[in-house]
């Protein structure tokens, strides 16, 4: 089954929005084995988006959509695609219904282009939109098929994990799993060298690797008559992983560090407070983004000042005076002053130059110092992080990536990275 992802919307040709929903939807067929040889997309114009659906269909059995399923005149999807399989629309009493449930849970007056939502090809088969107004749906002629979905992300990924990937393994055969591992302190160059030999001997199950920021996942993937048979296929290439890499990994299908940071602090029912300079908060933003992080985050400190780091820190004069706020000493203070001025089991502190300018020959943009106490002790890793460019939020997003390594770390009694 090969497929062909079609995103409506003026607003991603302008830019206005980043097209995340071909990422995710990739990925989602991917994983059911169904190809994606193409990836369009088209603004809100009847002509052309009908001219992107005859090629589609005339080179994929499949044509998944998003966007377009709205209340406004330019929201043209449905009656295009409708058209091209020789459909009326007609009204659904079941969405309409619970397009006005939506509004009256909202305290608002449904307006009456929100019906037009309700209309919907004539034997489609209909997914509810229990997260918007827009429902989804898809039809077929026997031998091609469209699927509608609406183009916001909090609609559209919660529709096709519910009802969209159901339907879609009718067209499947056998099904395909994978594991995600995720490793942090090697690059990308280095994970391929380590495991060519796997990754071009395999041909099912298989290894990819894809670089992140920072770190490296690697999706180890198997097709199988049934999921039992799958797992057992993986069970060698990822205990051959596992032992390669040992505590690099992180985390098999979590979803990011600070994810795995959370849940080594929650489970051993530890806490951590943060003191961040360069980083501006962005350690504490990220961690208290997760359900429950009051579990483990009592306290944080933005200390973009000396004075703050003095003061509210207990950095000596001294330290800043004589090595300056980016240096091994200032970040191991840092740390442990935060930790005491939380009353927490583990205080980490990122203090560096992201740029674009403020370095010096000794200290260049990208230079980072991370530092991570607790009962033991406190570790400081030095980071070099700067490419020579504006890359101020890549050395931000990777200092931040290694204080949550070092928490993580602290928090399962493992030796630090040097």
């Amino acid at each position: 089954m090969n497929a062909e992802i079609l995103c409506v919307g003026t607003e991603i040709l302008l830019g206005d929005i980043v097209n995340t929903n071909a990422q995710y939807l990739s990925e989602q067929l991917s994983l059911l084995g169904i190809n994606v040889f193409h990836e369009t997309v088209v603004g809100d114009n009847p002509e052309r988006l009908s001219e992107c659906l005859d090629i589609a269909l005339a080179r994929c059995d499949m044509v998944i959509t998003t966007g377009g399923l709205g209340p406004t005149y330019d929201d043209l999807t449905k009656e295009t695609i409708a058209r091209k399989f020789g459909k009326k629309l007609v009204l659904d009493a079941d969405s309409l219904a619970r397009i006005e449930r939506f509004f009256d849970r909202l305290g608002r007056e449904m307006t009456e282009n929100n019906r037009k939502q309700a209309y919907l090809p004539e034997g489609a088969e209909i997914f509810a939109n229990d997260w918007g107004t827009a429902p989804a749906c898809a039809i077929s002629n026997g031998e091609k098929t469209a699927i509608m979905l609406p183009g916001p992300p909090r609609e559209m990924k919660p529709i096709f994990e519910h009802c969209v990937r159901p339907y879609l393994m009718r067209f499947t055969d056998g099904v395909i799993v994978s594991h995600s591992i995720r490793i942090y302190g090697e690059g990308e160059s280095a994970v391929e060298t380590r495991l060519r030999d796997m990754m071009t001997g395999m041909k099912n199950p298989t290894v990819a690797p894809y670089a992140k920021t920072g770190e490296v996942l690697l999706r180890v993937t198997a097709k199988a008559r049934d999921r039992e048979q799958a797992e057992q296929m993986l069970e060698a290439p990822m205990r051959e992983i596992l032992s390669i890499y040992g505590d690099k990994i992180y985390g098999v299908d979590v979803e990011s560090m600070q994810q795995a940071a959370f849940e080594a602090l929650r489970e051993r029912g530890l806490k951590v407070a943060s003191a961040e300079s360069c980083t501006g908060g962005k350690f504490g933003q990220l961690l208290t983004a997760i359900p429950g992080a009051s579990e483990v985050y009592d306290c944080g400190v933005i200390s973009y000042a000396n004075s703050i780091k003095h003061r509210l820190l207990g950095v000596s004069e001294q330290t800043l005076a004589q090595f300056g706020a980016v240096s091994e000493q200032c970040a191991r203070e840092m740390a442990e002053g935060v930790r005491v001025l939380g009353g927490a089991d583990i205080g980490v502190s990122i203090t560096g130059i992201a740029g674009p300018g403020g370095g010096t020959p000794e200290k260049p943009v990208g230079t980072v110092y991370v530092g991570c106490a607790d009962s033991r002790g406190c570790a400081v890793r030095r980071l070099t992080l700067g490419r020579g460019g504006d890359e101020r939020e890549l050395v931000r997003d990777c200092a931040v990536l290694a204080a949550f390594d070092m928490v993580r770390r602290a928090a399962l009694g493992l030796a630090q990275l040097n």
